[in-house]
């Protein structure tokens, strides 16, 4: 093999530049294997100096089998990337690993891809190719006992990978039609209406702390009287917790009713939602 040739099949292999595979090769002396240990061990170097820079865009993946759903969201650095096909089918497959994996982020970075290296060794390999910080973020997984998921995907770039994702499971004792339409209609609530919670109560303390010192400060520079500003600040308080806890907003297809009502009104004393998650990319 010459050596331009084997630069080339060094290349086609690893997906480095023309000038690091010359330079991997003459320091293997020719020895290919050797070679892409080489670039591997640079690539870990670059990759290491990109991991300080901010990853705002990606995709989420979301995928399912009759025992689960899973979502995971893979980051990246521009849109530009979240487009390349070498990211793109990156974030496919991981996305099926994660599924099998339960979302257990140390079994996925030591799982095999189709191309026998690990996920981790991938993504090393991925951010020394593409040349951007790429990172495995959120992730969760709905097992399918006594109950069953619901999807929705917003501006999808590709099969199961989109913008936002959203995966909601619905606990009940008998499917209906009725439920089927209601799972639909509730992911595609959560993705426009991004609830914190499904009960205000399970809002943290510290969230609704941090709200309350914002609401004294905007009622103290306005200078309402003590008295006064405690009742406005609870109202306030519980019109947040109303407005970030599912079944107390308004619901997105009839904003007459709540979300709780919808679910009252569908007269199925089993039904209710047991849980749910929505990622949006750059949130």
């Amino acid at each position: 093999m010459s050596d331009l040739e084997s630069v080339k099949k060094l290349r086609s292999t690893t997906g480095a530049g023309f000038k690091d595979c010359n330079s991997a090769l003459k320091e293997a002396s020719g020895n290919l294997e050797k070679a892409i240990e080489i670039l591997r061990i640079k690539g870990i170097s670059k990759a290491s100096k990109k991991m300080s820079r901010e990853a705002n865009e990606g995709l989420v993946s979301i995928c399912q089998n009759e025992k689960q759903t899973s979502i995971i969201e893979i980051n990246c650095e521009t849109d530009f990337v979240a487009k390349n096909d070498d990211f793109l089918n990156f974030t496919q497959e991981i996305g099926e690993i994660n599924n099998s994996v339960s979302s257990n982020l140390d079994k996925l970075n030591n799982s095999k891809m189709k191309n026998g290296s690990t996920v981790s060794q991938n993504l090393i390999n991925l951010i020394s190719k593409i040349g951007e910080k790429i990172t495995i973020g959120r992730s969760k997984t709905f097992e399918n006992l006594k109950s069953k998921t619901f999807t929705y995907s917003h501006t999808v770039v590709k099969d199961n990978l989109s913008k936002l994702g959203v995966v909601v499971s619905l606990e009940f004792d008998e499917n209906s039609n009725d439920i089927e339409q209601f799972g639909k209609q509730i992911s595609m609530h959560i993705a426009a209406s991004n609830p914190m919670v499904i009960n205000k109560d399970d809002i943290q303390d510290k969230i609704i702390e941090k709200e309350k010192k914002i609401i004294q400060e905007e009622l103290k520079n306005l200078g309402k009287p003590q008295e006064i500003a405690e009742k406005i600040s609870l109202g306030k308080i519980n019109k947040f917790k109303d407005d970030n806890s599912l079944l107390t907003q308004d619901w997105v297809m009839d904003p007459k009713f709540k979300v709780k009502d919808v679910l009252n009104n569908m007269g199925i004393k089993s039904l209710k939602i047991k849980d749910f998650i929505r990622i949006k990319i750059g949130e």
